[in-house]
C-alpha cells in the first residue's frame, strides 16, 4: 500500500475562493499556493510555503487576481465559490480606512466598529479578515472580544482585549503577546448578566486608557467580537456594549430583525451595516462547540504547532487563596439594609479546596489580596487542577510557567479540561 496522500490542484478565477473542512481528527490537510496570489481571512499566502490543517479547520482561500493552490491529504469538503461576500467586507475596510485618515488628520479617535449576529455566521473570521486587512496598511488596531463561550483571545470564560501589530498566521491565529484579560468564569453571559456588563465596561474604560496613551493605536480603532446570543437580555448586552465602548459602527451578519432593531434604538450617528454571512460559513453542533472550547484551553497549554511544555506541580491548600464571583441572589428581605440584590452576583466569595477543585480552570488575579478589587483586575495566566489530595491538603496544577504561582489569589471558573497528555 502506498503511504500518498491523495492531492488536488484548484484553479481559481479572480473574485473566487475555495473553502475547504477537515473534520477527520488524524486527518492533516497540506495547502500550498502554486502561483498567483491569494489569502486567508486577510492574511496573505507566501508562495511555496507548505501550510498544515488539523481536525477542526475551516479554511477558506481567497483570490482577487486569480491563483493555483494545491490541497494534499483527504478534506471532509473542498469546493470553489464564485460568490462570495469579500467585495462587501472589503468595502467596509475601505470605510474603515477612510475614518482612520479623517482621524490622524485632526488626531482625533479611530473607528471602534462592533460585530454582532447569531452563533456561526463568521463573526470572529470578519473580525480576522478586517484587523489583517488594518494591520497590512500599517495599522496598529485593537481587537476587543467579548465571546466568553470561545475566548479567542484567552481562553473560555474570558473577556479580553489585544493590540494587533502583525497579520494572524493562517494556522495558529494572531499572536498572544502580552493581552488584557478579565475572568468571568462561566461560558455563557446569561449565567451572570450583572457581572458581564460590569466587566464589559471595565474593559472599555482600559481600552480608552490604551487608545489615549498610543497615537498609533489611537487611530487605528477597536474591532469588537460579540457573543451569538442576540435575542432578549442578550441583545440588552449588545446595547449595553456598544454604548459601553462607544461604537461608530455597528456590522450585522445574516440577520435583519437585528439590524431593524438596532437601527430603531441606537443613536443616529451609530452607523448600523447589514452584511450577508459568506456560503462557507457552518453551524457547528453541540458537540462541536465542546470540542472547540477544549481545544482553546489544549492550545494555551500545549500550543497548536508550536509544541509548548506546561510545568505540573503541587500547591497547598494553605497556600492559595481561593475564590469566585458571585454569590446566589438572595431575597430582598433577607438583605442588609441599603444593599442591593446586584450586588451578591458581583461578591467575592471564599470558596474552600476539596475534590470540588477538580479538572477545574483558576485564574491567577493580578490582585495582591482579597481587599483590592480583584473582580475588576485583569489576570496573569491559568492553570487547570488536575488532582486534588485531600489527606495531603494540596492540590496539583498544570501551569504555564514554573512553581511558584506569580499570585496566590486565584478565581474558580466553571469551565472545566480534562488534561489527556
Amino acid at each position: 500500500m502506498s503511504d500518498e496522500k491523495p492531492s488536488k490542484e484548484f484553479k481559481l478565477d479572480p473574485d473566487s475562493e475555495l473553502r475547504f473542512e477537515v473534520e477527520s481528527r488524524n486527518e492533516k490537510v497540506i495547502l500550498e499556493l502554486k502561483a498567483g496570489l491569494a489569502e486567508v481571512f486577510g492574511t496573505e499566502l507566501v508562495k511555496g510555503k507548505k501550510y498544515e490543517f488539523t481536525a477542526g479547520a475551516k479554511i477558506a482561500v481567497f483570490t482577487w487576481q486569480g491563483c493555483t493552490v494545491e490541497l494534499i491529504g483527504k478534506t471532509d469538503v473542498s469546493y470553489i465559490a464564485k460568490e462570495t461576500p469579500m467585495g462587501l467586507y472589503l468595502n467596509c475596510h475601505a470605510a474603515m480606512e477612510r475614518m482612520r485618515e479623517a482621524a490622524e488628520k485632526h488626531d482625533t479617535k479611530g473607528p471602534i466598529i462592533m460585530i454582532v449576529g447569531p452563533c456561526d455566521v463568521g463573526k470572529s473570521t470578519l473580525c480576522r479578515l478586517l484587523l489583517n486587512y488594518a494591520v497590512r496598511m500599517g495599522r496598529r488596531p485593537i481587537f476587543v472580544d467579548l465571546d466568553v463561550g470561545q475566548g479567542h483571545i484567552a481562553i473560555p470564560g474570558t473577556i479580553g482585549a489585544l493590540l494587533v501589530e502583525r497579520p494572524s498566521n493562517i494556522v495558529e491565529g494572531f499572536s498572544q503577546q502580552a493581552p488584557l484579560v478579565f475572568h468571568f468564569g462561566h461560558k455563557t453571559p446569561s449565567t451572570n448578566v450583572i457581572l458581564y456588563n460590569l466587566l464589559v465596561s471595565r474593559l472599555s474604560e482600559v481600552c480608552s486608557d490604551r487608545l489615549q496613551a498610543n497615537r498609533k493605536a489611537r487611530v487605528s480603532g477597536i474591532v469588537i467580537n460579540t457573543c451569538g446570543w442576540v435575542k432578549g437580555d442578550g441583545y440588552k448586552l449588545l446595547n449595553h456594549a456598544a454604548r459601553a465602548f462607544e461604537v461608530d459602527a455597528i456590522l450585522v451578519l445574516d440577520q435583519e430583525r437585528l439590524y431593524n432593531e438596532l437601527v430603531r434604538d441606537l443613536p443616529q450617528f451609530v452607523k448600523v451595516v447589514f452584511l450577508p454571512k459568506s456560503g462557507g460559513v457552518v453551524e457547528r453542533s453541540q458537540a462541536q462547540r465542546i470540542e472547540a472550547r477544549d481545544q482553546g484551553v489544549r492550545e494555551y497549554f500545549y500550543g497548536c504547532k508550536t509544541s509548548l511544555y506546561p510545568h505540573s506541580f503541587e500547591v497547598k491548600w494553605s497556600e492559595a487563596r481561593l475564590y469566585k464571583i458571585g454569590a446566589p441572589v438572595l431575597p430582598a428581605s433577607c438583605m442588609p439594609l441599603g444593599m442591593k440584590a446586584e450586588d451578591n452576583l458581583t461578591k467575592l466569595v471564599a470558596v474552600t479546596p476539596g475534590s470540588n477543585l477538580l479538572h477545574h480552570l483558576l485564574s491567577v488575579s493580578f490582585a495582591d489580596s482579597p481587599e483590592d478589587d480583584v473582580v475588576q483586575t485583569n489576570v496573569a495566566g491559568f492553570v487547570c487542577v488536575t488532582n486534588v489530595d485531600v489527606d495531603r491538603q494540596t492540590f496539583t496544577v498544570l501551569s504555564p510557567q514554573p512553581r511558584p504561582l506569580p499570585n496566590t489569589v486565584l478565581l474558580l471558573s466553571d469551565i472545566q479540561f480534562m488534561d489527556s497528555h
